[in-house]
């Protein structure tokens, strides 16, 4: 099982594909799983004609990866970006793979995502890129193939254009096509929340892992979008000291804490950018906003925000990742020298799937929970994972991320064993 030697800079790709081959090692894993479970199952690029407002025809660029279909149908998001490339979408596939096999939830990993800027472009033409996109896929998706979710660009009207258009092709109401959906469409309740809250549960498990009291618990978060203003807004409510914010306009530190219902306020209903929140404090770029004093940080943003140039800056004493791929690989050794607590990505910020999980079985039964029976159940299955990867890393002498990818790994192969090959 030869690894290739690492590049100084690898990609996001390159970064989950290292990972997987430090699990995969110490696993002992044959070279056959190996080779089968690296690599994506099958994968698709689109070149998505849209008539456009202006009267123009446009092409845009779409992928669909599906990494694995081992444990479950495919699961993952469709990301509309400016900056969505193959490599990206490949390795946000493979995580969800690991992610949905920590939590022990039966899905497989799959993304997708359309290089464009919904910001630039009217909700017609959003529609009509979706609903296109959508029928361009209409035999890849399916409640037991391959089940989109809302990601970066897209959201529960995203996922409803989905869903309806899959139902036009298909000529019946198939809700579980996609999970992220409105309450009104099938969608469930607490899905909005779900990843931040799963954040703060895997933070509140640190902290008695570490013997560290919550209350007045300094946290900085970077990333103001759905995963960092509700983890936010939910930790405070909970008694954490959320002294940073930062979005795509930069940060804001203030040591005597934030009042992040009124900061959620002045970015979503006011419009106005998060460093002119009044009384914000000192200003500075969204990396920084990781590498002040704190207990607890949490990169919910974008891939490769920590990296071996930065990863001696960072003063916190857990890191709990809600963004996908945000530490590099080679920062990893630099984390664990300072003895940084890390609660890696495929299990921090797995409450949004877990969640998307019951939407499928709830939309499957045709029976809908309360919000409290949907976060109870969250409860269990986030403090299970953590518990099983912090056990699992004490067994094997190894790190917490490298813990979750060999815990991940090794449920999967066990499921391809017990189905074996068709051939």
């Amino acid at each position: 099982m030869s690894q290739a030697p690492m590049p100084e800079e690898m990609n996001v790709y390159q970064n989950a594909e290292a990972r997987f081959e430090v699990a995969a090692e110490k696993l002992g894993l044959e070279q056959g799983l190996y080779r089968y479970l690296k690599y994506p199952s099958k994968e698709i690029t689109l070149y998505i004609p849209i008539g456009m407002d202006n009267g123009t025809l446009e092409v845009f660029t779409g992928y669909r990866v599906l990494h694995s279909t081992v444990r479950g149908p495919g699961k993952g998001g469709i990301r509309f970006a400016p900056d969505v490339s193959i490599d990206e979408v490949r390795a946000l596939a493979t995580w969800m793979t690991w992610k949905c096999a920590v939590v022990n939830i039966p899905f497989g990993g799959a993304k997708g995502g359309v290089i464009c800027d919904p910001r630039k472009m009217s909700r017609g033409e959003l529609e009509r890129l979706t609903r296109r996109y959508t029928a361009e896929l209409a035999n890849w998706l399916g409640p037991e193939r391959d089940v989109p979710a809302p990601d970066v660009g897209t959201g529960e009207q995203t996922m409803a254009w989905v869903m309806d258009t899959y139902a036009m092709h298909v000529g019946q109401a198939t809700t579980a096509v996609v999970t992220g959906k409105p309450i009104e469409l099938g969608g469930s309740r607490g899905r909005r929340e779900a990843t931040g809250r799963g954040v703060m549960i895997c933070c509140d498990k640190a902290l008695a892992k570490l013997g560290i009291k919550k209350q007045g618990c300094r946290v900085v978060v970077q990333g103001f979008g759905n995963v960092g203003s509700l983890a936010a807004d939910l930790m405070q409510k909970a008694g954490y000291k959320i002294i940073g914010l930062a979005d795509i306009g930069g940060g804001l530190y203030n040591e005597k804490s934030f009042d992040v219902p009124k900061a959620i306020d002045w970015v979503y209903t006011q419009k106005k950018p998060l460093q002119e929140f009044p009384g914000g404090g000192t200003k500075m770029s969204a990396r920084d906003i990781l590498f002040q004093p704190c207990e607890i940080a949490i990169p919910a943003a974008i891939e490769n925000q920590i990296t071996e140039k930065n990863a001696n800056q960072v003063k916190a004493k857990i890191l709990c990742e809600g963004a996908n791929g945000p530490t590099t690989w080679q920062a990893d050794a630099i984390i664990d020298a300072k003895g940084i607590f890390t609660v890696p990505d495929i299990l921090g910020n797995a409450g949004g799937v877990t969640v998307s999980y019951f939407e499928w079985v709830q939309d499957r039964q045709g029976f809908f929970w309360r919000e409290s029976e949907v976060n109870e159940r969250l409860l269990d299955v986030m403090e299970n994972a953590f518990d099983e990867v912090v056990r699992f890393a004490e067994l094997h002498k190894v790190n917490n991320r490298i813990a979750a990818y060999m815990l991940a790994i090794d449920r999967v192969a066990s499921a391809l064993k017990l189905r074996g090959i068709y051939a």
